[in-house]
């Protein structure tokens, strides 16, 4: 029985039903088989749960309205069976999932578990009031993390373990954001099947499951990371809190490769006689549910070198193909292990800083950040995976970046959190130029250089800084967590900070070219943020938006997420711009490089757990006790920066000078020599065919997109102008960001002869296409509407489903 319970329509907020204030989920066993033909993934999901002897909610009072009324919805929910509204009631998050049975899986029949048992019996004399199954389970989830292979073995063997003998299933209810489970006549959390079986299939339509088609049209599916993150793959509990361990067994047609959040690289073997493959991944460090990420399809394993065979055969494919290439899954599925002995990276030596004191406070998991082995890992063990025809710009864009920008990150913020790292070149339809999880970074195919390998460092510099992004958050969204989720700009201000620093540090650049570097593109953010604040609600520019009540949840533990679901807020960068914004404001009240070692102090802290904006803030006032004097307090910074829409004061002057730095001058002075040619070139038709010589600077990517920009200010540029400063610059061949701008600036004035750029654009650049085809819509222009009904007919199936609905309210 399902019922579609929506949420209230005057809202785009995304409901947390889960009631992890009664009951945790501690660990998840997952066995799923992938079915291209249906476009669903089968199988089930085992759930070791561990009841709550205190609630969550006791230290975080207060709850918003909807949450509320989502908590009684739940409640109140019609049931199939005899089942008592003073039953106990498991909520767990789930949407698009097609449940099947939900049973008690009867862990006491595990011979591995005998001696357990018998150890139980002798420690329960005289006491019943906990049964076997529970005091089994318990036994089992509180191993010691030096026992953490043995404590996954018996997971593994727990999780295949018949029903319980009774037989019968328990009763269970979905509607259209959860799976509710009830066992008849349990009144309590502590009396609650302690494990479970849920047998489920995935929905082709879900909302976090992306089937699609690779660049050579070879099917694959991946998990999005999408508002709804993974309830549309497993039932699962989505709130930050509740952190948990995983093991998944993922069959999978024998051609092609999965991977997957996992701390060992995964070797599949043969299932039996069918034409699939079995691969095993787990972790030990518990995380979010949210954090889980898959990906199966077609894809190989980019080497440093490219087999002669396969490279003649490259040679001769278009940039989109459909072929059936031989794909191995194991002899070059290897880890890279890169030395850089002969990168001359600097290697920056921390053994000398002050003992702090600062140990791990995070619970007992094996962790990484006190393993001597790991402290001295510069560079962790990575691959990159991509399609056939993107295998070339992959190995000489991405494979040489990698090494030097994980070493780069552990020179500026320490341990690896994780033990390795893939990297895959996703489909166009992704929403995004990159996403983050442990393990795996899915990377944007926009970030791979348009143009002909080996042009020079410049060319590298938007995949360079976008690695740079992804792996900053193995430290900040990953290892450590925001505990609301409206927290973004813990995350991803993080990540945008730190990408300019660690990529700094991987380019060698000098103390003045960094800072240099960094003034341009706190230009171009600055700029890029007034628009965005320009054409958005207010409401969706607050970094905090909860306020006082931020990390609030009900008395179970539910609650909503503000705004999650606004199609337009997935388009908004302003948690990354302002989060920004705030970190470079905080580094110039304590200094740049004593902010950086507060970095490394505050990630030695707070690994392992889940942080509200106050924790870092605080931190760092009792840090630097200077901040007070300067009347930067706890409240001020909220107001200034967290709880209000808007731009505060300082950073209106701080732009001021920012638009005057070196590399900001030399643009200018370019852009007054393309206003003087236009000019000229507009004198009369008979100057119209002279191009006056002049010497234009070399600039750098980011510089070039700086240049472009001042140029779109300009009411009027000559045909002329345009068809040379695409000549000069060979703009249809540079990093998507510089082409971005070249394809306003073609729709802006109509120059009919680049329209093919901008088709291009919109093809194979879908992750920052998105309101150019606004552009197209708001000239007026009839070929230019036309164009953008065309692009979108060419990609709506393969596009991401939040970029779709916004396209098409503009479009159609």
């Amino acid at each position: 029985m399902e019922q579609d319970r929506d949420l209230n329509p005057d809202t785009d907020d995304l409901p947390l039903c889960a009631n992890t204030n009664h009951i945790l989920v501690r660990h998840y066993v997952l066995d799923l088989t992938v079915h291209f033909d249906r476009k669903v993934i089968s199988g089930s999901v085992v759930l070791f749960l561990q009841p709550c002897s205190g609630t969550i909610s006791a230290a975080l009072p207060g709850i918003g309205k909807q949450a509320q009324t989502e908590a009684e919805n739940i409640q109140s929910s019609h049931w199939c069976g005899n089942t008592s509204d003073s039953d106990f009631t498991l909520v767990l998050d789930c949407c698009d999932l097609a449940v099947s049975k939900v049973e008690e899986v009867d862990v006491t029949s595990v011979s591995a578990m005998s001696s357990y048992l018998a150890e139980i019996s002798s420690e329960r004399t005289g006491d019943s009031s906990v049964s076997p199954q529970a005091a089994l389970t318990q036994k089992v989830i509180s191993m010691p993390s030096s026992q953490w292979r043995q404590q996954h073995q018996l997971f593994s063997q727990c999780s295949r373990a018949p029903g319980v003998q009774d037989g019968s299933s328990l009763d269970f209810y979905t509607d259209r954001w959860s799976l509710q489970v009830r066992k008849r006549g349990i009144s309590s959390p502590q009396e609650f099947p302690r494990v479970l079986r849920i047998c489920y299939e995935t929905r082709p339509t879900g909302g976090s499951v992306r089937w699609t088609k690779d660049q050579d049209n070879r099917v694959c599916v991946y998990t999005a990371g999408s508002p709804i993150n993974n309830r549309a793959l497993l039932p699962c509990q989505e709130p930050p809190v509740a952190m948990s361990t995983w093991q998944a067994t993922v069959r999978a047609p024998s051609e092609c490769v999965v991977l997957m959040s996992g701390e060992e690289q995964a070797v599949p073997i043969g299932d039996g006689d069918t034409c699939f493959l079995i691969w095993n991944y787990y972790v030990t460090m518990p995380m979010p549910a949210s954090t889980f990420t898959l990906a199966v399809g077609h894809w190989l394993q980019v080497s440093a070198e490219i087999p002669p065979a396969l490279e003649k055969e490259l040679a001769g494919l278009p940039y989109a193909i459909c072929g059936s290439l031989p794909l191995t899954t194991r002899s070059d599925s290897t880890l890279c292990y890169s030395s850089l002995e002969d990168e001359r990276l600097p290697v920056t030596d921390y053994s000398g800083m002050v003992d702090d004191g600062i140990s791990c406070s995070h619970g007992d998991y094996p962790c990484r950040f006190t393993e001597q082995s790991a402290r001295s890992q510069r560079v962790i063990p990575h691959r990159v995976f991509a399609p056939v025809s993107l295998l070339q710009k992959a190995q000489t864009g991405v494979l040489p970046l990698l090494p030097r920008c994980l070493a780069a990150a552990n020179a500026v913020l320490g341990v690896h959190p994780f033990p390795r790292l893939d990297v895959l070149i996703v489909p166009a339809g992704f929403s995004s130029l990159g996403m983050a999880s442990p393990h795996i970074i899915f990377l944007s195919q926009s970030v791979l250089y348009a143009g002909n390998p080996g042009s020079g460092e410049g060319t590298l510099s938007l995949c360079g800084s976008r690695l740079c992004h992804e792996i900053a958050h193995s430290w900040f969204g990953l290892v450590i967590g925001a505990r609301d989720w409206t927290e973004e700009w813990i995350s991803e201000g993080f990540a945008t900070y730190l990408e300019d620093i660690i990529w700094a540090q991987a380019q060698q650049l000098s103390l003045q070219e960094t800072a240099e570097q960094s003034d341009l593109k706190a230009l171009l953010r600055w700029r890029r943020l007034c628009d965005e604040l320009q054409n958005s609600e207010e409401e969706l520019q607050i970094l905090r938006p909860n306020m006082e009540n931020t990390g609030q949840v009900s008395e179970s533990g539910s609650s909503t997420v503000k705004h999650a679901l606004n199609p337009d807020k997935s388009f908004m960068q302003v948690h990354y711009l302002k989060g920004y914004f705030l970190l470079r404001f905080l580094a110039s009240q304590v200094g740049e490089q004593q902010f950086r070692d507060f970095f490394r102090l505050f990630v030695k802290k707070y690994h392992g757990q889940l942080i509200l904006s106050q924790d870092f803030l605080q931190m760092l006032l009792i840090t630097f006790p200077d901040m007070a004097r300067k009347g930067l307090t706890l409240s001020a910074i909220y107001a200034d920066w967290l709880d209000r829409p808007g731009i505060p004061k300082w950073l209106y002057e701080r732009s001021a000078v920012w638009s005057q730095a070196r590399l900001v001058e030399e643009v200018k002075a370019e852009v007054v020599k393309w206003i003087l040619l236009s000019q000229s070139q507009g004198k009369g038709r008979k100057r119209k065919r002279m191009e006056p010589k002049v010497n234009y600077k070399e600039v750098t990517s980011d510089q070039l997109v700086m240049l472009l920009e001042l140029l779109l200010e300009e009411a009027d540029l000559s045909v002329a102008t345009i068809r040379t400063l695409q000549r000069t610059y060979n703009l249809q061949n540079q990093d998507a960001e510089v082409r971005h701008r070249w394809c306003e600036l073609v729709v802006k004035h109509g120059y009919t002869q680049a329209y093919e750029d901008v088709k291009h654009f919109l093809v194979h650049d879908q992750a920052m296409g998105v309101y150019l085809y606004g552009e197209l819509m708001v000239q007026e222009d009839p070929k230019q509407q036309a164009l953008a009904r065309s692009c979108l007919s060419l990609v709506s199936e393969e596009m991401d489903q939040a970029a779709r609905k916004v396209v098409e309210e503009m479009v159609l």
